[in-house]
Order: structure tokens, then C-alpha cells, then sequence
């Protein structure tokens, strides 16, 4: 079961735009009915893939080898999510008020739903992938796991890095956060892992520092 509860924060997300679609698909607005049709299927689709989300196997822990054990275990936190998140849904109820209850050019709440439902589906993109994804530190490996569909695992020998890189965007400095990106050398034949919206990524990053 992924970590967190996706199916419930999904479905609070998702459904008012069900309701709102519905509302207008009934004809509750004096608009075509089919304008509620998008945003019906649009929660509808958040709700089904935050249920899928929350079932869906999470990643076991990798088997050790020999003389090997577990230093560090991370998640990526949901802040960075949670922010994109918020930044859309002021956009998008704007976009009911503009494109509803008033008489402004339909070229204001295009703008603004188009905006909102960027910053709101990125969110959400980040959340899920988040509510899936693993990091170990060993004494001998880096290891990044994740699963949506099925199984994708990443590791990187210790003994094969060669540089290890933090790295904040804006909205991570803001909520302090970072990133955190191990790499095998330079060259398209690197082998590389990055851990994204980490807290305390300096920790973490000195932690892999003194095993390399």
C-alpha cells in the first residue's frame, strides 16, 4: 500500500469538480450542458488514480548482501506538491467565477483555468510519485525504488561515485527543501540517482560523502 493516503486526498480533490460538473451537465447553469462534461471526468480520473495510487504494491526493502545493512531510509516529503497544489486552486475558482458569474471575454478564465490546472496537475503528478518513491542508503549502495505500474529500481555502487551534487529550485528553498544527486562520473555512460524534495538534503548528502 503507498505511503501516505492518496485515495482520501485524491477524492477531497476530485470531487469538486465531479459535483461541479455534474452541476452543470444537469443543466444547473445557463450554459451548454457539455461545458461540465471536462471537468466531471477530470475528477472522476483524480479520484480512480488516487484509489490506484493507495493500493498499488509499494517497494519492499532491497535484500542486503553480505556485511551490508541500512544507514538511511528517506521519503520524499509532499511540500514541494502541496505548494504547486495550492497555487491552482485560487486560479481555478476564479475560472468558475469568470467563466460563470460574469460577463468578462471567455479569454480571462481560459487563461486562468489553463494557469491553475497547470500548476494543480503538477501538483498532483508530484504527490503520487512521491506517495511511491523510496530512498535507502547503505554502507555499500544508493539505491532508489519506485513503483506506478511495476517495479523500477536504481543503484549505484558506493565505491563508484564520484561526486555527489545538492541542488534547491525556488519553491524547494522556500519550504526547505533540496535535491540530492549521486553520480558514477561524467560521460552519457554514467550511472546517476537523484533524490528529490528531501529535508535535511545536506544531512543526507554528508551521510553518502562518508561512505564514498
Amino acid at each position: 500500500m503507498a505511503r501516505g493516503k492518496p485515495a482520501v486526498w485524491s477524492t477531497i480533490l476530485g470531487l469538486p469538480f465531479i459535483v461541479a460538473g455534474v452541476y452543470v451537465y444537469v443543466g444547473g447553469l445557463e450554459v451548454p450542458p457539455l461545458v461540465g462534461l471536462p471537468f466531471a471526468v477530470f475528477g472522476g480520473f483524480i479520484v480512480v488514480m488516487g484509489f490506484y495510487i493507495h493500493f498499488v504494491a509499494a517497494p519492499e526493502s532491497p535484500t542486503m548482501r553480505d556485511d551490508e545493512h541500512i544507514v538511511d531510509k528517506r521519503h520524499p516529503t509532499q511540500r514541494v506538491a502541496l505548494v504547486k497544489i495550492c497555487l491552482g486552486l485560487p486560479l481555478l475558482a476564479a475560472t468558475v467565477y469568470l467563466m460563470f458569474f460574469s460577463q468578462v471575454p471567455y479569454v480571462y478564465p481560459t487563461v486562468t483555468l489553463l494557469v491553475g490546472l497547470y500548476f494543480f496537475s503538477k501538483g498532483l503528478e508530484v504527490y503520487w510519485s512521491n506517495s511511491l518513491t523510496t530512498y535507502y542508503l547503505t554502507n555499500r549502495r544508493m539505491i532508489r525504488e519506485y513503483r506506478l505500474i511495476s517495479l523500477i529500481r536504481q543503484e549505484l555502487p558506493l565505491d563508484k561515485v564520484r561526486g555527489v551534487e545538492e541542488r534547491k529550485s525556488v519553491t524547494e528553498a522556500l519550504v526547505g527543501l533540496g535535491n540530492v544527486k549521486v553520480a558514477s562520473g561524467g560521460g552519457g555512460g554514467s550511472l546517476k540517482i537523484v533524490m528529490r524534495n528531501m529535508e535535511q538534503s545536506t544531512k543526507f548528502a554528508d551521510q553518502i560523502r562518508e561512505y564514498v
